[in-house]
């Protein structure tokens, strides 16, 4: 994203040295005695001048007025879709198991959900550097067109490899260009509260999560898979043409495509937005790999956990429900961690704990009560508050150890690392499940957490390598 500050070099030059992008004036602390009477006082390594740092700040983040506010119900409404149908794929999952695709091994379905979130992860290598470059709208257009034709293609559909090249990649790739725009948007209007108001929009998702179940639960016996598809296309397409026309950058690109060949084109959409130099640095590796591990977690149970429900002996009807549970509580999971977050603890240290709350969670009670319907209820709803901040923060943890005209690569660079990861993992967790027995998916939750203590321990490790073993607000 170009700057467009007007302020001399030198003052910019100390802002670029502060390893975090949300510090905020009245928090940057030049005392280590005031540091100890606040343990969680929010800190950095370095020292600047508070007056300077206000300075840039109150000119760069308006922090509200109506086009910020309209910006994040623009992002709001698109995320309906875009995260909505990531935390409802086990609604698809679970139907074509059950009919077009009853004969086929869970290994082998597994593989059309894997390069589903492997192309919606990969294409921000493309998405975040095009919304740096060209703005939120042309990405919002070309996502929204692939995302809703690849419905309407994996509404045909009746093999594998049909579910993989509709489902898979057209609806894979286009669901991913749009999340880049639609998250980095809101980081152009907050810096203070950008927590809060990213965790407002992305509420979306969960939105989507529980009106995209239901929906699909009652086409599915009224017209069928192929018009409850047709049906979602047209829903979303709806969504998505608010967001294109509300969701606007505020810091304009200052480069124009106009009279630029494809070779130039190419190397700024593709080859420039993926920068190696960012896997030396511990903070952002250490980040990434932490986002990597609890979004494969997250993403693997959300497609086996409706399975989970039946094998338990249980209706598929009670799996939609329980989806649309975790979805529910994933509301109130995505804006009042992001608000404790920007308000008293810190990012890094809400990530840490909720993450660690939903392997407790899988351990406590799915693990030795899942064949109760009250324990399954109870779990849905306590995991889906837990994980609402595993895809509502990771991108202001990237913004928080980013300068902000970085955040669009560096966020594409992150979920590239995310798009493998996701792309090893969903495959393994499909292997197993095996044969679908007990034993079988009780291994399978174990494997869940073990994703969620490698990321626990990622995100702690970036942030000590920002401000050590301090017990601080990060």
């Amino acid at each position: 994203m170009a700057s467009t500050s007007s302020h001399p070099v030198q003052v910019q030059h100390e802002l670029d040295q502060v390893h975090t992008s949300s510090i905020t004036p009245n928090v940057v602390t030049t005392s280590t005695s005031k540091a100890r009477s606040d343990p969680f006082q929010q800190t950095t390594e370095f020292e600047i001048d508070p007056d300077t740092l206000e300075d840039i700040d109150n000119n760069e983040y308006p922090e509200g007025g109506t086009k910020a506010y309209l910006t994040v119900f623009g992002s709001f409404m698109g995320l309906i879709p875009a995260f909505g149908f990531l935390n409802s794929i086990g609604a698809i999952q679970t139907y074509i198991s059950e009919h077009q695709l009853a004969d086929v091994s869970p290994t082998s379905i597994s593989w059309i959900f894997s390069l589903f979130t492997f192309f919606l992860f990969a294409s921000g290598i493309f998405s975040g550097s095009f919304f740096d470059h060209a703005g939120a709208v042309k990405p919002l257009v070309i996502g929204s067109i692939l995302m809703c034709g690849g419905i309407l293609a994996t509404a045909n559909a009746n093999t594998v490899w049909e579910f993989v090249l509709s489902f898979g990649i057209v609806t894979g790739f286009g669901n991913g260009i749009l999340l880049s725009p639609l998250v980095g948007v809101v980081a152009h209007y907050f810096k203070e509260k950008r927590a809060t108001w990213t965790s407002a929009a992305t509420t979306g998702g969960s939105v989507g999560g529980i009106i995209i179940p239901l929906i699909l639960k009652k086409l599915y016996v009224e017209v069928g898979f192929a018009w409850a598809l047709r049906i979602l296309a047209l829903i979303f397409a709806a969504c998505l043409c608010i967001a294109v026309f509300l969701a606007r950058e505020r810091i304009k690109p200052e480069t124009s495509e106009e009279n630029t060949d494809f070779k130039t084109l190419f190397k700024i959409y593709v080859v420039h937005s993926f920068d190696y130099r960012y896997l030396f640095e511990l903070k952002f590796v250490a980040c990434a790999l932490g986002v990597s591990f609890s979004e494969a977690s997250l993403v693997t149970f959300t497609i086996y956990f409706p399975t989970y429900a039946i094998k338990r002996g249980f209706t598929e009807a009670t799996a939609y429900t329980l989806i649309t549970i975790m979805n529910t509580t994933g509301i109130l999971g995505r804006y009042i961690p992001g608000y404790v977050a920007d308000k008293w603890v810190g990012r890094f240290n809400v990530m840490i704990i909720t993450v660690l709350g939903c392997c407790a969670a899988s351990l406590c009670i799915l693990l030795p009560f899942g064949g109760k319907i009250g324990a399954l209820y109870a779990y849905a709803a306590i995991y889906g508050f837990l994980s609402g901040s595993v895809l509502s923060l990771p991108p202001v943890c990237c913004g928080q150890i980013s300068k902000t005209e970085e955040f669009g690569k560096r966020y594409s660079t992150m979920y590239v690392l995310t798009s493998f990861t996701v792309l090893a993992l969903v495959p393994i967790g499909g292997l197993i499940v095996g044969a679908g027995e007990i034993k079988d998916y009780n291994n399978f939750i174990i494997f869940t957490c073990c994703m969620f203590v490698v990321s626990v321990l990622c995100y702690f490790t970036s942030k000590t390598a920002v401000v050590g073993f301090r017990m601080c607000k990060f």
